[in-house]
């Protein structure tokens, strides 16, 4: 039987123990909730890592805004994944793209190749390529073991349909991990109808930045269903 796990996107070690305290299979940490994620600090990083007995995944962003980089924002990506692998991180996550929309292979493939033998995931950078089924092979191609993604719309409800064709495009050669917008509320008709099994959330219910254990806890219930 498939056994469903669940991501929560931390912007703080508080929300970090909240996700492990309340049944989510992996952190991903980062920075910066209103720029969508970016690459949190050495020393947040370093006492996550130290309290944490669930997998912990970093985000590797160096700002907000697009994901085409250039050669020393590219050169911090590459540093910080040297760094962040002395504390034995559980893997990265991170998604550059060329100037015409299109996955950089290049580029891609040289972080995935740093971080082995950490794992990758491609991060929402997947829902602004252009060529979907060109952007998946692509990313394939470059080594990374899972892709993030609303299905190209605002939220993952909007992007149901896309997010099921992908599960089947992908055929178990990568895990797509629907997050943006995955709440509670609408978990079962993701699980319903995408069938994957990874799911990603911030679990965070109000305006501030940190996770909501009960909301944490109803979406790996939903789940065990």
């Amino acid at each position: 039987m498939k056994k469903y796990q669940l991501e929560i996107a931390c912007f703080n070690i508080e929300s970090a123990l909240i996700a492990q305290a309340n049944g989510a299979d992996r952190v991903e940490l980062c920075a910066e909730k209103n720029e969508g994620g970016t690459t949190p600090d050495f020393k947040t990083v370093a006492a996550a890592k130290e309290q944490l007995a669930i997998k912990l995944n970093v985000m590797i962003r160096p700002r907000g805004g697009d994901f085409v980089y250039s050669y020393d924002e590219f050169k911090q990506m590459k540093a910080e994944i040297i760094a962040f692998k002395k504390l034995q991180v559980d893997g990265f996550v991170f998604g550059i793209l060329d100037k015409d929309g299109n996955v950089n292979k290049v580029q891609n493939a040289a972080l995935v190749k740093l971080a082995y033998p950490y794992p990758c995931t491609f991060h929402r950078a997947f829902d602004v390529v252009k060529n979907i089924d060109e952007s998946l092979e692509a990313i394939i191609e470059c080594g990374f073991t899972t892709i993030l993604t609303s299905g190209q719309e605002k939220n993952v409800v909007e992007g149901i349909e896309i997010l099921s064709e992908l599960v089947k495009k992908a055929n178990n050669r990568i895990v797509i991990m629907p997050g943006g917008g995955l709440r509670s509320s609408n978990i079962g008709l993701l699980k319903k109808n995408t069938n994957a099994f990874f799911y990603h959330s911030s679990a965070i219910v109000d305006l501030s930045e940190t996770a909501d254990g009960d909301e944490i806890r109803v979406i790996k219930n939903i789940l065990k269903l």
